[in-house]
């Protein structure tokens, strides 16, 4: 018997997603070496800005928990979000010569801020709703971690790679992500077993589009994606000068 039956009807529901996630040109560009080194660092540099976003969604469901061991790992998976992986990302801008001054200046491409704004209105609507948003960004990246992983010890063995492309895949391939995972997981789990039919839908349908923005991110980390040149032209206004 399955012992998270809740969170596996979720990934069924999601296999499409995630299959195709496994497979994204970007991660095996990254396994044969080929991979630009512009486009890997447009990656990791909007994904730092992710992280804060994700930092916050997880904070702000420690305030919404109603148990105070839960209100504790959620704050607890932030301070990890914020020591492990934003550690793993200095080590790259400190490799790649990128300054806070630089790094400061960077602002949520539309991918970007498309997932963390979805992330965070799934906070808002909810607990058990945001849990299970969040659950993708764990279990997806462990997923395609641990793929990579064997593929990088077979099919790709004689590659060569940028020793900070095999510090990602060694990251969330190995155990300690797997472990935060199952803890993430088992939240995830607990919540949807004591929600209605109805609530545990929502919980699904946030897993699977979180899924799908995983895959996209990706994508736009492929095509450096960025926001029309005209919108960076549009001076900045503040509403509390406009004649309303």
């Amino acid at each position: 018997m399955d012992a998270m039956p809740h969170t596996s009807a979720m990934w069924a529901a999601a296999d499409a997603s995630v299959r195709a996630s496994a497979k994204h040109p970007f991660l095996l560009a990254m396994l044969d070496g080929t991979l630009a080194p512009v486009k890997f660092e447009y990656y990791i540099r909007q994904d730092s800005k992710y992280l804060l976003d994700f930092g916050l969604a997880l904070r702000r469901l420690a305030a919404l928990a109603g148990d105070e061991e839960e209100a504790l790992a959620l704050n607890n998976f932030a301070d990890g979000a914020d020591i492990a992986e934003r550690s793993l990302h200095a080590s790259f801008f400190a490799a790649w010569g990128l300054g806070e001054d630089a790094l400061a200046k960077d602002e949520q491409a539309p991918t970007t801020l498309a997932y963390t704004s979805f992330l965070l209105r799934c906070v808002a609507d909810g607990y058990r709703e945001g849990l299970a948003a969040l659950l993708p960004c764990f279990w997806v990246y462990h997923d395609v971690g641990v793929k990579m992983l064997e593929l990088r010890a077979t099919t790709y063995r004689d590659a060569t790679r940028a020793p900070q492309l095999d510090a990602w895949i060694d990251m969330y391939g190995g155990d300690a992500f797997a472990d935060a995972v199952k803890r993430y997981r088992a939240l995830v789990e607990r919540a949807a077993a004591g929600a209605d039919e109805a609530t545990r839908a929502r919980m699904t349908y946030n897993f699977r589009r979180a899924c799908d923005l995983e895959w996209m991110f990706w994508k736009a980390a492929l095509d450096e994606t960025r926001w029309p040149t005209y919108v960076s032209a549009v001076p900045m206004v503040s509403m509390d000068s406009m004649d309303v």
